[in-house]
């Protein structure tokens, strides 16, 4: 038991010297060649290999029993064995050179590797560690992040992290939110105002109340769905497994049948050189890592690589239109007065909407602005309709076109042109009558995105077909947004379950879909679609819910999205022909020509691991093209 736990402490401080093994056998092949062409010391030459070849092959060959203890024959049970048989035939130069080629080569793999994960990197370091907590004696006393609880209250200073995700209770400041949305601006924020963990505080000091703590808040959920992306295995990714666990035995027996039948034991050593995967097994993964990496940086959150792939053959976008195609801002957008006293009708107006929180009355509230408020009696919810209410003497109802009706105000004939002219430009309507009188008509409409056209025109470029509305507002509201924005289709009057439906259907006939909304109302459709992409702020029923979240609601982030994917699947496709290809370059020259031999060979397959490597990187820097 000692003996044994001996060896793996011995095998555990050879792997953790691999850096330093790579470069003294750097050292000894410089002395081996000076030796030799300097000193014309023989001894010296050999000696040196000898003692490079051997220092080499054993963090590889330790590597080689760690993978056949689990039964996978790696890559390094290929450069272990021919290593081996190069000092067996006393190639001392080729067995020194492959061993450290090969130490090289992964020490460079690594390096660049990290940098493709710099974005989660950087998330991590950003993760705030301490607070300044309120306590009993009303103090503020810095505490680790740790310590920090719902419900307590914290200081944040000018220049300090957001230790949790809160509500602002006291003062005002300028926040940089760019490691939660990906956008660098600063965003004003006051009383009542949201605020995230680890985003940062410009200039000012606030109070805020901790309404979500450690992995509950945005920032800490953000870092684990990264994390987890990058980990996770595309289908392309669990392929190539699946090959390299069948191709290295087979490289295996082909240098076995090349010794048996040509009795050239260095040829089928090298091929075993030659005939290693390396470019082919990390090819694929740095790119799906990259192209997550960027898309985190960029307020995109690709969950996995499978997404990747399948985000990148979509043909077919359904959006809802409130707050994903609109702002999900209602406003007032046309307005036509009737009689006289205009002024103390809307202060009747202002009065009765400022008992409701309904969506149109704050948009009625918000377009009158400063107004005298009156005392508001006998208020009347009739549903569907709107409030009826009484204003001193005055009998007030507002509401629609039903409620109006159903309280005997009758309408003049331009007011029914009216009427018809704001429901035609897709207005909800606003009806305000005193004393059975007409006296305001409002059209309110929720807006359309500022630049959403432009954002859907690229998605035309990168190659979908068909973009799609569907929204449970009547079919004249849709229709207007659809045209105004070139949309292929529009359907309005549509619940939740007919838009499962809808989606279903578009599947069938073999369209592969992603829906956009809110995260919240349309989880079945989101479900339900090929990928699914939430706007939102990093709420928990978008990240749960969807394949793809897009922060801070930010529409212009999803051609992005879909361009970084596209990127992405061709990145992968070019580093499988690269690795593929330097393959059968190297066993048809070995074969075929007479300048092919093991050293050169592993210089080859170290390059083409760079190549591959470097290329995936491509993807930090991706930006979509105007």
């Amino acid at each position: 038991m000692k003996m044994k736990l001996e060896g793996i402490n011995m095998q555990r401080c050879i792997l953790s010297k691999k850096n330093s093994i790579t470069l003294i056998s750097a050292i000894l092949i410089a002395l081996a060649f000076f030796g030799r062409f300097s000193l014309d010391n023989m001894a010296i030459f050999n000696w040196s290999l000898i003692i490079a070849s051997i220092l080499g092959v054993a963090p590889i060959a330790i590597q080689a029993y760690q993978a056949l203890k689990v039964k996978v024959v790696s890559i390094d049970v290929l450069v272990t064995i021919a290593v081996i048989g190069a000092v067996l035939i006393q190639n001392y130069e080729e067995s020194a050179i492959v061993t450290f080629l090969f130490l090289f080569g992964s020490y460079l793999e690594q390096r660049t590797l990290n940098k493709t994960r710099s974005a989660i990197k950087e998330l991590t370091e950003l993760a705030p560690e301490s607070a300044l907590k309120q306590m009993e004696n009303g103090e503020f006393e810095e505490v680790d992040v740790d310590d920090v609880d719902e419900g307590d209250i914290l200081l944040v200073k000018t220049g300090a992290k957001v230790p949790v995700d809160g509500t602002v209770l006291t003062g005002e400041g300028h926040i940089n939110e760019a490691s939660i949305t990906g956008e660098s601006l600063p965003v004003s924020k006051k009383v009542d105002s949201e605020v995230f963990a680890g985003s940062i505080l410009e200039n000012g000091t606030i109070q805020i109340r901790a309404d979500r703590v450690g992995e509950d808040t945005t920032f800490g959920r953000i870092i684990e769905l990264v994390e987890e992306a990058q980990d996770s295995k595309s289908e392309a990714e669990r392929f190539i497994d699946r090959f390299s666990k069948y191709y290295t035995p087979a490289v295996l027996v082909l240098g076995f049948i090349v010794w048996f039948f040509s009795k050239d034991i260095e040829l089928a050593i090298t091929i075993l050189v030659l005939g290693c995967p390396g470019a082919l097994v990390i090819g694929v993964p740095v790119s799906n890592v990259a192209g997550i990496g960027n898309g985190a940086r960029n307020g995109v959150l690709l969950k996995g690589s499978e997404v990747i792939n399948d985000f990148s053959r979509v043909d077919t976008i359904v959006f809802d239109k409130t707050g994903t195609l609109t702002v999900g801002n209602p406003e007032v957008a046309e307005k036509e007065f009737y009689g006289k006293n205009t002024e103390e009708v809307l202060g009747y107006l202002a009065s009765v909407e400022r008992e409701s929180d309904h969506p149109l009355a704050k948009a009625v509230l918000q377009d009158i602005g400063e107004i005298t408020f009156s005392t508001v009696e006998e208020t009347e919810v009739v549903k569907g309709g709107g409030i009826v209410a009484k204003i001193g003497v005055h009998r007030i109802a507002v509401g629609n076109v039903a409620l109006m009706e159903k309280k005997n105000v009758k309408l003049s004939e331009k007011a029914k042109k009216d009427v018809e002219r704001f429901e035609k430009n897709g207005n909800s309507l606003v009806l305000t009558a005193v004393d059975g009188e007409l006296n305001v008509l409002m059209g309110i409409r929720d807006q359309i995105r500022p630049g959403v056209k432009k954002d859907l025109q690229k998605l035309k470029k990168l190659g979908v077909k068909n973009l799609v509305v569907l929204s449970g507002d009547n079919q004249g509201t849709v229709d207007l947004v659809a045209r105004e924005l070139g949309l292929t289709e529009a359907h309005g009057h549509m619940l939740p379950e007919g838009k499962s439906a809808y989606i279903e259907k578009m599947q069938a006939e073999g369209g592969i879909i992603a829906f956009v909304g809110d995260g919240v109302n349309d989880s079945p459709s989101l479900a339900l679609a090929d990928i699914g992409i939430a706007m939102g702020s990093g709420t928990d029923v978008a990240i749960e819910t969807s394949d793809v979240v897009l922060m801070n609601s930010d529409f212009s982030r999803l051609p992005h999205a879909l361009g970084l994917t596209k990127s992405t699947s061709r990145n992968m496709k070019q580093n499988i022909t690269i690795a593929v290809g330097v393959v059968l370059v190297l066993l048809a020259s070995l074969l075929f020509g007479e300048w092919m031999n093991m050293s050169i060979g592993m210089l080859v397959h170290e390059a083409s691991i760079l190549v591959v490597i470097l290329n995936g990187m491509r993807l930090l820097r991706y930006r979509l093209r105007e």
